[in-house]
Order: C-alpha cells, then sequence, then structure tokens
C-alpha cells in the first residue's frame, strides 16, 4: 500500500525543514521544480500511479516557485498560497508554522449552530480576512455562533462569488491568503464562534485552471453546466479523486475548520462503488479519530435524496446536513412574492406547512416544473440534518439587481421570515445584513483579467434574464460599481428602523436557544396547522420541559387564532407586530377563550412556562 503521507499534493514541509513537492501527472514525461529566483530547475521523479515527486533543502518557506511541463512553468495544482495572483507562480507555505490557541477550546455542536452566511469581500469595507475579525464581537452579540464562508479559493482578480476557484488548495491573495484565514479561524474559535466553510468540488473556474496540463482531472463522460466533468470515475480518476479528498482534510486539519458546506453536490458525477462524497466521508472520520475533534459535511443539493445524508453503514454517503431549498420557495411564495420558475410548483402556506414537518415539499410527489414525480420521505433523519434560510447568496444575487428581501418586503414580513426560519425543527442561516434589513443589494460581480471570458459572462447574464422576460439592464458583473454597491452598510445600524431590526433578531436568536422546545431538533415533536385561506400558520412545538404554540400571519389582514387549549395557561414571549418592534399593535397575553387578534404580516410565539 503506498503511503499517503508521501502523496500529500503540492510542496509541504517536514520537521527537519525539507520540502516535499509532490505533482500528479500520469501521463507526461518529465516535471520539474523551477525556483523562481535562482531559475535553478530540480527535476521530480516519477513514482508510482502517476506521482512525481523530489525532497530538497534548496525550497524553503516563503520562496517563490513553480512546476515545469511540456517547457512551460506553471503554478502548483496544489498551490496554497499565489500572492501574484492565478497566472503567477506560487510561493512555498508551511502549514505548520501557525500558533493555534484554540486546541482545548470546546466545540459547538451541529444541532446547536445558529450560522450566518458571509461573503468575505464585501462582508466589510476593505474585504479581507482580517477586517471580518473586527466584527466578530459583533456576530457573538447578536448570538451567532458559527460563520460560513463563501468560497476563498483563488481565483482570477480581486472580485468574485468565490464559485470560479481555479486553485482549490489556494486562499485568496485578496482576501490576505492562508496566513490570514488561520488568524480568522483561530481568532473565531476563541470568541465561541464555529467556521464554516463554503468548497467547490463540482467544477473548476474559467480563468486560471491549469489542471487539465497536469493530468486527466477532467471527463468527456458528462455534460456539466460548466464543461467537462471533474473525473471522480473515468481512467486516472483515483489521483483526481486523492486529490479532492485531500483537499476536504487540508481544511480540517491545517486550517482547524469546522464543516465544510460543499457546493451543488448533485452536479458531482460519479458511478463508481464508491461515490467520492462517501469516501470523503470516511476519511475524514479516520481525522476525526486522530485529532479528537468533529468534522461536519454539509451539502448544497436540490435532489430531495436521503442517500446523501444517510450513514455510510446503510449505504448513504453520510453526509452530516443539507441546505433545503425548498423551505425557502415555500416561505418565499408565502410572503406573495412572484411564483415564476421553479418556485410554481410551491403553494403559499400549504407547501411551507409540510416543509415544517416534512422538511422536503417534494417527497414522491409530482412535480410540474419538473414534469416528473420528485423526491423521497426524509423519514429518520434529525433536524439537525437541515439548514433553512428566507434568504442566501444566491436566491439575492441571482436576481438581475441582487434585491435583498428587505427590497422586496415590508418591514413586517422582514420580520414574519425571520420568525418563520427561527421557529423551524431545523438549523437556522442568515445571510450577511439581513439582521438589521440591509438595503444594499448583493449583485453578481467577476473580475476577470480575460478580456473574451470577462466579455463573455457579461453576455451570458443578459441572456440569461433575457429567458425570464425581465426588463431593463443587468448591472456590470464586471464592473467595479458592482461589487462595491453590493458592500455591507455598516453606519445602517445606528439609524432606524435597523436597529430596531438588529434587536429583534437579537431577541429571536436568543429565544431559539434558551426556549428548550425551540431548540429542541425531534422532528415528531412539531404540529402544524395551516389555512391557506387565511394565509395563518399554527405552529405547535414541544420538549420534555415545555410547549409553545406559535401563530404566523401572512396575510395583510387581522385574523383571529384561537390557540390550542393548554391547563396552565399560554403566556407570550414574543410579538413581531408589538410597539417593541415597530410594529403594527401589542399582543397581549390571550385571555381565557384563547383568542388571539394578530395584525398583518406578523407572527407570535406562546409558552406555557
Amino acid at each position: 500500500m503506498i503511503d499517503k503521507e508521501k502523496l500529500l499534493p503540492g510542496v509541504r514541509f517536514d520537521e527537519f525543514g525539507k520540502a516535499n513537492a509532490v505533482v500528479w501527472a500520469p501521463e507526461l514525461d518529465e516535471v520539474a521544480l523551477l525556483l523562481v529566483e535562482s531559475e535553478k530547475q530540480l527535476p521530480l521523479k516519477k513514482g508510482q500511479l502517476g506521482y512525481w515527486s523530489v525532497q530538497t533543502e534548496e525550497l524553503k518557506a516563503g520562496d517563490i516557485y513553480q512546476f515545469v511541463v511540456n517547457d512551460k512553468p506553471l503554478p502548483d495544482p496544489a498551490s496554497i498560497w499565489q500572492p501574484q495572483g492565478v497566472h503567477g507562480p506560487s510561493a512555498a507555505y508551511d502549514l505548520r508554522n501557525f500558533q493555534w490557541t484554540d486546541k482545548n477550546l470546546p466545540q459547538i455542536a451541529l444541532k446547536d449552530y445558529i450560522i450566518y452566511e458571509l461573503h468575505t469581500g464585501t462582508f466589510t469595507e476593505e474585504g479581507t480576512f482580517a477586517a471580518m475579525e473586527s466584527k466578530l464581537d459583533y456576530l457573538v452579540e447578536l448570538g451567532i455562533n458559527a460563520i460560513e464562508i463563501m468560497p476563498v479559493s483563488q481565483f482570477a482578480g480581486a472580485r468574485n462569488w468565490g464559485y470560479d476557484g481555479v486553485l482549490p488548495y489556494c486562499v485568496q491573495d485578496s482576501y490576505g491568503g492562508p496566513e490570514a484565514l488561520q488568524h480568522l479561524v483561530n481568532a473565531c474559535h476563541e470568541k465561541g464562534l464555529a467556521v464554516i466553510l463554503d468548497v467547490v468540488y463540482n467544477h473548476i473556474g474559467p480563468e486560471g485552471n491549469v489542471l487539465p496540463q497536469y493530468g486527466p482531472y477532467f471527463t468527456d463522460k458528462y455534460n456539466t453546466p460548466w464543461g467537462d466533468a471533474i473525473n471522480f470515475d473515468d481512467a486516472w480518476c483515483d489521483g483526481v479523486r486523492e486529490y479532492f479528498i485531500e483537499n476536504v482534510l487540508m481544511w480540517f486539519r491545517d486550517f482547524h475548520i469546522d464543516a465544510l458546506r460543499m457546493d451543488a453536490v448533485h452536479a458531482i458525477k460519479d458511478m463508481s462503488p464508491v461515490h467520492i462524497l462517501q469516501e470523503m466521508k470516511i476519511r475524514v472520520d479516520e481525522l476525526a479519530e486522530q485529532s479528537g475533534k468533529s468534522h461536519y459535511l454539509i451539502v448544497e443539493m436540490d435532489l430531495n435524496d436521503t442517500r446523501f445524508i444517510s450513514p455510510v453503514s446503510k449505504g448513504g454517503y453520510g453526509m452530516d446536513g443539507q441546505w433545503v431549498d425548498e423551505f425557502h420557495h415555500a416561505l418565499r411564495v408565502s410572503s406573495g412574492q412572484q411564483r415564476s420558475g421553479y418556485y410554481s410548483d410551491f403553494e403559499p402556506i400549504t407547501s411551507l406547512a409540510k416543509s415544517y414537518k416534512d422538511a422536503y415539499v417534494y417527497d414522491g410527489a409530482f412535480s410540474e416544473h419538473r414534469k416528473r414525480k420528485f423526491g423521497v420521505k426524509a423519514d429518520g433523519h434529525p433536524g439537525e440534518q437541515f439548514v433553512v434560510f428566507s434568504q442566501n447568496h444566491d436566491h439575492v444575487g441571482n436576481r438581475m439587481l441582487g434585491e435583498r428581501t428587505s427590497q422586496l418586503v415590508s418591514f413586517e414580513m422582514q420580520k414574519l421570515l425571520a420568525g418563520a426560519v427561527f421557529l423551524s425543527p431545523y438549523l437556522p442561516m442568515l445571510f450577511m445584513g439581513e439582521e438589521y434589513s440591509e438595503s444594499n443589494p448583493f449583485m453578481y460581480f467577476v473580475s476577470h483579467t480575460d478580456p473574451e471570458l470577462a466579455e463573455a459572462v457579461r453576455k451570458g447574464r443578459k441572456r440569461e434574464f433575457a429567458a425570464f422576460h425581465i426588463e431593463g439592464e443587468a448591472p456590470d458583473p464586471m464592473g467595479i460599481e458592482t461589487f462595491n454597491s453590493s458592500k455591507l452598510q455598516w453606519t445602517l445600524l445606528a439609524q432606524e428602523p435597523h436597529q430596531t431590526m438588529f434587536q429583534f433578531y437579537k431577541k429571536l436568536i436568543g429565544l431559539r436557544k434558551s426556549q428548550p422546545a425551540l431548540n429542541n431538533m425531534d422532528r415528531n415533536a412539531i404540529e402544524v396547522e395551516s389555512n391557506a385561506d387565511n394565509k395563518t400558520l399554527t405552529i405547535r412545538r414541544w420538549s420534555a420541559e415545555q410547549q409553545i404554540v406559535a401563530i404566523l400571519n401572512f396575510s395583510k389582514s387581522v385574523r383571529e387564532i384561537w390557540l390550542p387549549e393548554q391547563n396552565s395557561g399560554w403566556k407570550k414571549l414574543i410579538a413581531s407586530s408589538d410597539s417593541e418592534w415597530n410594529g403594527l399593535g401589542n399582543v397581549t397575553d390571550p385571555p381565557a377563550d384563547r383568542l388571539v387578534m394578530l395584525p398583518p404580516e406578523s407572527f407570535a410565539i406562546f409558552t406555557n412556562s
């Protein structure tokens, strides 16, 4: 058996300071390590299964290097640091040098995550990891205990959502590079924040992709929206699989990341007996045994297929959790927003009630949008395996103008949407800025340096929105103004109604954490009654210690709602319409007859304890 320690891709340093350079290039005749400053080339020796390697004392941490392939110097395909961008040389980085202080700090269990999704470049004015650190106390005050960082793997230029990354091991130079990310993660852990990193294993970006010049990283066996699929099951796939598996392990082992959010895994094509996700999970579990830490894998996928989140022991892929877009879709149409495209499959109120109870709205029913039966039941899977939200980067940024929910619905409805998320028996996630009703858009932006590619992206966005018959001009994704206008406006926090919204979210998060019935992840401990005509929902949740009942009014009228019978009576925990939250009218503790007059676009939560 080949020693995996010797196959770690890229440049790694041993305890004696020697550099081990490893490249997987099974079909090449020669590979050399180029020491850029001295212009010296060191030939690599070809070993088993297409791995080339050399050990040297001549390459030190911080030195600039490249690999020479077919007489052409290229970045390291497993580069950790590209100080001159995707087209420049790689810089040797010793992952062991960072002085971690989080070794003995407790980890947050997945079931307790309150997630905050953010984009490094637009979260702060500076758009760096260091600047993000300055906002960690703010997130702690809000009640967040897990941040989810959109992809940071190296992409072309300085502005990108992150899904155009071309070097999966490399940390974006404009954000601060690998040491700054390690520093951020360490700082998060010291403040009690878990870190989720968004990673992309379904495609590689279009500019600066050098992988095909090294080996068969892609296959034409399958088509994807981005071209040829990553080669997880065709000839020479073993080296490709190891490359991505080791990338997963690196984030956990060397950057102390707590969880990975894996982008659009339904677009990963693999017919192997052991699916690549399953093998990743097996290897992550091996690492967890060594590290004594929990390492979570959370996937984005739209297949409503529990095979992804079922244990490996039961034939599943073993993923710890998944995003549930269908909850978002049902919530969106319940709020009165347009039912077009895939939203047309969702009924206001009734689809939302089903998602509260069953996670998936489509679990075997016929989907008119897809023109086929879709999904399976998610019975037996606990609530902590599902992440829900009222907005995220996709559902904001993929609108032509990038309007946030704050620009699409009323202040009252924004509070109701927040309440709907935190009332679920699932993991709640916020998108940066929603907690204070950020008004700036979050638009699609890139900074390709290839003029032809940049123009192709512009034309592609125009075609995309023309297909939806959307009038108006799409913002230029290459424009610096598109990027700058997508940044958070932190000055809004000192103004109204933004400060009230912030305090409202803070209260809501506090209730989620403190009320046993609200943080109970047992999906059997919930009852949902819907009234589509009145546009109302009554949700009852319970734990061994407590019962709560929540009433939600998505209509624009006052609704009379009867609370369930309760021996000890109901006491109000929160009502979004109260004057404290700049609402339309106070809700009092219900009288003996249990009748509540609930103002429009609002919710109220009551408890028996």
